[in-house]
C-alpha cells in the first residue's frame, strides 16, 4: 500500500466510529433535554399553544448549542465556552433527574382523584422548585472552601514512633475555566491549620496547561508539611500537559512521585510513601508514564509499612498485589451530582471513605477538594481530608 493510499484509507476507516459517536452524542443530548421538555411543557399541562411552542424552541436551541459549546470549550480550550457548557450540563442533569422522578410522581397521582392539567402542573412546580433549590445549594457547595473530614486509620505494621502521624489529603482540585484563586488560597489556609506531617495531592490538579492556571496553583507553594509534600498525576493531567504539571509541582517544592517513593522517619520508625502514575498514563504516549508499582517500590525495605498515592480507586488491585498498607485516592468526586454516583460505581471499587481490600490493604477514597465541569456538588460535598495514622495498641 502506498503512502497516499494509507492516508486516504484512514478517514474511511474512522468514519463509522465517528458516525456512531455522533449518534450517541445526539441520543444523549435528546434524552437529557427531551425528558424535561416533555415533563415541563407537554405532559398534560395544557399551557397555551404559544407558550408551548416558545418553550420548545428554547429547549431545542439550547440543546443544539450544548454540544457545540462543549466541544469548543473542552476541545478548543475556550474557557468562556466551557463555563457556559458546564453550567448547562449541571442544570440539565438536575432537570432530567427530577423530571424522571416527577413522571413517577405523576403516575402515583394518577391513582388519586387529581386530574390534568392540575396534576401535571403540580408535577411541573415540584420539578422546578426542587431543581432550583438543589442547583443553588449545589453551586454554593461547589464554590465554598472544602470542609475538613477527619479519619482515623489503624495500620498494623506502623511503628509506635509514627503513631498519630497526620496526613492531609487533597485531590481533584481541577483548577479550570472558573477563576478560583481565592478558593485555592482558602484551601491552603485550611491545610496549614491542620499541622500536617505529610500533605498529599493525588492528581487532577487542573484542567488546562500550567500557564493558564498559574494563579490558581500558586498557593500550593505555601502549603506547609513537617516531613513531605507529595503529588501524583491524575487522568486530567494527561489532557493538560502532564510533564508541565509534574515540573511545576516540583518547582513549587512538592515531591512528584512519578513511580517512585520516599521514606519518612519519626521516633525511630519509618514509613514508605510511594506514588504511581494514573492508570490512563500508559495511553498518553509520554515515554515512561504508566502505573508501575514495582518501580515505585524498588529498593524499599519490605518490612516497612507503605502509604501509596494513586489517583483512582481502581488501582487498588496493584496495591494489594504489592502489599501496600494504605492507598489514598480521589477521582470519583463522590459522584459530585446525585445520582451520578451509580454510574461511577460501575467503574470504581469504592465511591468514598475508608474500605478494606485485603487482610493488609486499606483504601481511602476522597470525594475530592474541587469539582470538575458543572459548578455544582449535590449530596457529595467536597473535602480536605485529615488522615491520622495509628499504630496498633499494645496488648495487655
Amino acid at each position: 500500500m502506498s503512502v497516499g493510499e494509507a492516508v486516504e484509507s484512514e478517514p474511511r476507516r474512522r468514519s463509522p466510529r465517528r458516525a456512531i459517536f455522533g449518534v450517541v452524542v445526539l441520543a444523549v443530548v435528546a434524552l437529557l433535554f427531551g425528558v424535561p421538555l416533555v415533563t415541563l411543557v407537554w405532559s398534560g399541562n395544557d399551557w397555551p399553544l404559544g407558550v408551548q411552542l416558545g418553550l420548545t424552541a428554547v429547549f431545542v436551541l439550547v440543546a443544539l448549542s450544548f454540544p457545540v459549546l462543549m466541544f469548543r470549550g473542552h476541545g478548543g480550550h475556550s474557557d468562556a465556552a466551557s463555563r457556559i457548557a458546564d453550567t448547562l450540563l449541571g442544570v440539565v442533569w438536575v432537570l432530567f433527574t427530577w423530571s424522571v422522578i416527577g413522571q413517577i410522581l405523576a403516575v402515583a397521582l394518577g391513582f388519586t382523584s387529581l386530574g390534568d392539567p392540575l396534576r401535571s402542573r403540580l408535577v411541573t412546580a415540584f420539578v422546578l422548585a426542587v431543581s432550583v433549590v438543589l442547583l443553588a445549594w449545589g453551586h454554593y457547595e461547589a464554590m465554598r472552601v472544602s470542609r475538613v473530614r477527619r479519619v482515623d486509620v489503624t495500620i498494623p505494621r506502623l511503628g509506635p514512633g509514627l503513631d498519630g502521624l497526620r496526613v492531609v489529603l487533597i485531590t481533584d482540585t481541577h483548577y479550570g475555566p472558573i477563576n478560583r484563586t481565592r478558593w485555592s488560597q482558602g484551601v491552603t489556609r485550611v491545610i496549614n491549620s491542620l499541622d500536617a506531617d505529610i500533605v498529599a495531592h493525588t492528581g487532577d490538579i487542573a484542567d488546562g496547561e500550567v500557564q493558564q492556571r498559574l494563579s490558581m496553583a500558586a498557593p500550593l507553594a505555601d502549603v506547609r508539611a513537617r516531613f513531605a509534600r507529595v503529588y501524583v498525576t491524575g487522568n486530567h493531567e494527561y489532557f493538560s500537559g502532564a510533564l508541565g504539571w509534574v515540573s511545576h509541582m516540583t518547582s513549587l517544592g512538592w515531591d512528584a512521585l512519578h513511580n517512585r517513593h520516599i521514606v519518612v522517619t519519626r521516633g525511630g520508625d519509618s514509613l514508605i510513601v510511594a506514588g504511581v502514575d494514573d492508570r490512563t498514563a500508559a495511553g498518553s504516549g509520554l515515554p515512561g508514564h504508566h502505573a508501575d508499582h514495582a518501580a515505585a517500590l524498588a529498593g524499599a525495605d519490605p518490612s516497612l509499612p507503605i502509604l501509596l498515592l494513586a489517583h483512582q480507586p481502581h488501582q487498588i488491585d496493584g496495591a494489594v498485589a504489592h502489599n501496600v498498607d494504605l492507598q489514598i485516592s480521589g477521582h470519583t468526586h463522590g459522584g459530585q451530582m446525585w445520582p451520578f454516583h451509580y454510574l461511577v460505581r460501575l467503574d470504581q471499587p469504592a465511591l468514598q471513605g475508608l474500605s478494606r481490600h485485603s487482610a493488609r490493604t486499606q483504601l481511602y477514597t476522597s470525594r475530592g477538594t474541587g469539582f470538575w465541569g458543572p459548578p455544582f456538588r449535590i449530596f457529595a460535598p467536597s473535602e480536605i481530608t485529615l488522615l491520622t495514622l495509628h499504630a496498633p495498641k499494645p496488648q495487655p
